[in-house]
C-alpha cells in the first residue's frame, strides 16, 4: 500500500485539529450560555431578595410613624387601617403593652377568616419570641415563619415582626405586624423580573414555604438568595427553565472554522511579514544610530516642545549648555528651569504669543539663558513648528546657539576699535598741534619782527608817523591771519559747523540707542524709552545734545555695576522719558514759551552728599578711568542752549538727570 505523501498528512491532522476544535468550541459555547443564563438568574434572585428587605424597611419606618400621629387606641384603629390598606403583605396590626397584653388591633380587609379556624392566642408564643429579641436589639425583630390554617381548608405562611413603640424615651409597648410571605413575594417584588418564573420561600433544606409562581419542565436553572433579616432567615428561590442552545453556537462554529481554514494562508503572510518588519526594523536601527551620532556631534542645542510648553527633546549639546541632564529636563514645564527669574515674566508672555499661533520669524531671535550653576550668557533661538503625518502641528523644535563666544569676540573687537579710535584721536590732536605750530610760525614772527621794528620806530624822534602806522597795520594783518589759521585747523578737525536746527526727540534717541545697546547688554541692562504723545522738535546742536544724552545715559548703566541686587519687579533698566513742559509765570498762568524736557533714570545705589556738592565741578570724578569733564561739559552745552541741567533722586532708589531744550515751534512763533 502506497504512503500518502507526507504534505497530506499534515492537512489531515490540521482538518482533525479543526474538528476536534469546532466539538470543543460548541460544547464551550452552551456552557457558557447556561452559565451565562445562571449568573443572570442569580443576579435576578439577589435583586428580588433586596427589593423585598427594602420593602421591609420602609414598613418599619411607616410603623414607626403610626404611634406618632395616633397616641390613644382610639386614634390608633383609623391610620393602622389605612397602613393595612397600602400594604396587602400585612394581614394584622396589634398595640401590645409592655406585658404583651393587647391594647388595640387591626385586621387586614383583604383576607378574611384568618383566625376564624384558630385562635390568635395560639401564635403568641411567636409573637413573645419576637418582641423579645426587638427589645434586645432596641429595633424590628422577626420572628420564624409558621403555617396558619384557615376556616377554608387552605392556609397561609404567617411571621411576626415585632417592633418597640417608644415615646418621648418611655416605652410603651409594641407594634406587632403580622406578615404572610405570599404577600411579601406578590407585593414587594419587581414585576417585571418575575415574568416565566417561578418564585417562592423555601426552608435551608429546600421545603418550599410560600409560592408566589411555578414553572415546569425537565430543565430548570435555580437560583436561591438569602432574606436575612433580624432574628430570623428566609431563602428565595428563584427558578427558570432552561433555554434551547441558539444560533450563537452554529454561527460561531462556522466562523470559527472559516478562520481556521484562513489560519494557514495567514501564517504564511504573516511569515513573509516578519521578514519584511525584520528588515525594515533593521535599517531603521541603522538610521536612529546614524542620527543620533549626527545629534550627539552638533554644538547647536536642539529641543522639543509640546502645544504646552512641556520639553519632549532635547540633545546633548542642549544639555551641556544648560547645565541640567536631559532626565531633568523631559517633562519639565513653564517656567523653564533654564529661565532667569527676572526675565520670566516677559518669557511667558512671548510663550503666550507663540502658543497663540503668532510663530516668531525663522530667523531667530536673541535671548538669555541661565545655567545650573546660576551664570547667564547670550543665546540665538531658532524655532519652527513640528508638523506630524497628518498635517497637525504637535510643538515646536528649537535650535540654539550659544553667542558667549560671539559676544567676547565683539568686545574685544569693541575694544580694540574703541582703542584706535582713541589712538586716532590722538594722533589728531598732535596732527592738529603739527599744524597750529608750523602755520602759526610764519605769522608769529612777522608780527615779532613788526612789533620790534615799531619799538625802533617809537624811539627815533625823527621817524615819519606813516612808516609806524604801516607796521602797526602790519602786525594786526599777521594777527588776523593766525586766527585763521586756528580757525581752519579747528574746522579741520571737527569737520562740521556748529549750527542748530529742528529736531525731532525721537530722532535724538534713534541715533544713540545703537551705542547704547551695545553697553546695555553687555551689563544685562534693559533700556527703556518713552515719548510723550505730541512732543514738539526741539532746536539745537544734534550733535551735542546727542553727546548729553549718551553721556548721561552711560553714567546711570556705570553706576548700576554687575551683581547689583535689582529692584523687587526683578529689572535692572535705564528709563529716558521725554515730555513737553510749558513753565508758569508767577502769577500761575502758563508761559507762551514751550519747553521740552528730557529726564533720564537710573536705578543704581545714588550720590552720596559728598558728591552731589562736586558733582558738576570740573576734574571731579568717582571713575577710576574718568577724567570728570564729562557732566560740566553737560552742563555747559545745555545752558548754551538756555535750558538747564539738574538732578534728584529717584523712588525707590538711583538718581534722575532732567534737562530742557526749547522747542522749535514756540520759538519760531515768537513776535
Amino acid at each position: 500500500m502506497k504512503r500518502p505523501p507526507r504534505r497530506w498528512l499534515l492537512w489531515g491532522a490540521l482538518l482533525l485539529l479543526v474538528v476536534v476544535l469546532l466539538g470543543v468550541l460548541v460544547f464551550l459555547a452552551a456552557e457558557y450560555e447556561e452559565s451565562r443564563d445562571q449568573e443572570a438568574l442569580e443576579r435576578d434572585a439577589s435583586a428580588l431578595a433586596g427589593d423585598i428587605r427594602n420593602g421591609l424597611v420602609r414598613n418599619v419606618q411607616t410603623l414607626q410613624a403610626l404611634h406618632s400621629v395616633a397616641p390613644t387606641a382610639d386614634s390608633w384603629q383609623d391610620p393602622a387601617a389605612e397602613v393595612l390598606d397600602q400594604h396587602r403583605e400585612l394581614v394584622r396590626l396589634e398595640w401590645r403593652d409592655a406585658g404583651l397584653r393587647l391594647v388595640a388591633e387591626r385586621d387586614s380587609s383583604y383576607v378574611s377568616g384568618l383566625y376564624g379556624q384558630m385562635s390568635r392566642a395560639q401564635a403568641l408564643p411567636d409573637v413573645r419570641q419576637a418582641c423579645e429579641s426587638a427589645q434586645r436589639v432596641s429595633g424590628p425583630s422577626f420572628s420564624p415563619s409558621y403555617f396558619w390554617p384557615m376556616s377554608s381548608g387552605l392556609g397561609m405562611e404567617l411571621m411576626e415582626m415585632c417592633l418597640p413603640v417608644v415615646r418621648t424615651g418611655a416605652a410603651e409597648g409594641y407594634l406587632v405586624a403580622t406578615y404572610a410571605l405570599p404577600g411579601l413575594l406578590s407585593e414587594l417584588t419587581n414585576k417585571a423580573l418575575l415574568r416565566n418564573r417561578g418564585l417562592a420561600f423555601t426552608e435551608v433544606d429546600g421545603t418550599r414555604l410560600a409560592l408566589y409562581s411555578a414553572v415546569t419542565g425537565n430543565r430548570l436553572q435555580v437560583a436561591s438568595a438569602l432574606l436575612d433579616l433580624p432574628g430570623h432567615t428566609l431563602v428565595l428561590r428563584l427558578e427558570s427553565p432552561r433555554r434551547v442552545a441558539g444560533l450563537f453556537p452554529n454561527v460561531l462554529t462556522a466562523v470559527v472554522g472559516a478562520l481556521s481554514l484562513a489560519l494557514l494562508a495567514v501564517l504564511v503572510l504573516l511569515g513573509r511579514d516578519m521578514r519584511r518588519r525584520q528588515r525594515a526594523e533593521t535599517e531603521v536601527a541603522e538610521a536612529l544610530a546614524f542620527r543620533k551620532a549626527m545629534e550627539n556631534s552638533l554644538v547647536t542645542g536642539l529641543r522639543a516642545r509640546d502645544m504646552n510648553g512641556r520639553v519632549t527633546y532635547v540633545n546633548p549639546a542642549f544639555c551641556q549648555m544648560v547645565g541640567f541632564s536631559a532626565s531633568e529636563l523631559i517633562g519639565s514645564g513653564l517656567p523653564a528651569p533654564w529661565w532667569p527669574p527676572e526675565l520670566v515674566n516677559e518669557y511667558q508672555q512671548r510663550q503666550a504669543v507663540r502658543l497663540a499661533g503668532q510663530v516668531l520669524p525663522r530667523e531667530g531671535y536673541e535671548s538669555v539663558f541661565q545655567r545650573k550653576d546660576g551664570t547667564r550668557f547670550p543665546v540665538l533661538i531658532i524655532e519652527a513648528p513640528l508638523i506630524d503625518a497628518q498635517g497637525t502641528q504637535t510643538g515646536f523644535m528649537s535650535a540654539i546657539l550659544d553667542l558667549s563666544e560671539q559676544r567676547r569676540v565683539e568686545e574685544l573687537n569693541r575694544a580694540s576699535q574703541e582703542r584706535l579710535q582713541a589712538t586716532a584721536r590722538l594722533a589728531t590732536v598732535g596732527e592738529m598741534a603739527s599744524l597750529l605750530s608750523h602755520e602759526l610760525n610764519q605769522p608769529l614772527a612777522a608780527i615779532a619782527s613788526y612789533a620790534s621794528g615799531s619799538l625802533n620806530l617809537l624811539e627815533d624822534p625823527d621817524a615819519p608817523p606813516d612808516l609806524l602806522r604801516q607796521a602797526m597795520q602790519r602786525v594786526s594783518e599777521q594777527a588776523e591771519r593766525a586766527g585763521r589759521v586756528i580757525k581752519s585747523v579747528a574746522d579741520f578737525v571737527r569737520r562740521r559747523e556748529q549750527v542748530r536746527e529742528a529736531v525731532a526727540p525721537a530722532a535724538l534717541l534713534d541715533a544713540i540707542l545703537p551705542l547704547l545697546g551695545l553697553q546695555a547688554k553687555k551689563l544685562d541692562i534693559r533700556v527703556e524709552t518713552r515719548i510723550a504723545s505730541g512732543c514738539p522738535a526741539v532746536l539745537c546742536d544734534r550733535t551735542m545734545v546727542e553727546q548729553v544724552l549718551l553721556n548721561l545715559a552711560r553714567n546711570g548703566m556705570q553706576a548700576m555695576p554687575d551683581g547689583d541686587p535689582p529692584l523687587a519687579s526683578g529689572l535692572r533698566s535705564i528709563q529716558i522719558h521725554i515730555a513737553p513742559r510749558r513753565p508758569q509765570s508767577a502769577d500761575g498762568e502758563p508761559l507762551r514759551k514751550t519747553w521740552v524736557e528730557f529726564a533720564v533714570t537710573d536705578h543704581g545705589k545714588g550720590l552720596s552728599d559728598e558728591v552731589r556738592e562736586k558733582l558738576f565741578t570740573p576734574f571731579f570724578t568717582t571713575k577710576a578711568e574718568g577724567m570728570g569733564l564729562g557732566l560740566s561739559l553737560c552742563r555747559t552745552v545745555i545752558e548754551q542752549h538756555g535750558g538747564a541741567l539738574t538732578f534728584e533722586p529717584a523712588q525707590p532708589r538711583g538718581t534722575v538727570f532732567r534737562f530742557t531744550l526749547p522747542a522749535a515751534d514756540s520759538l519760531s512763533s515768537r513776535p
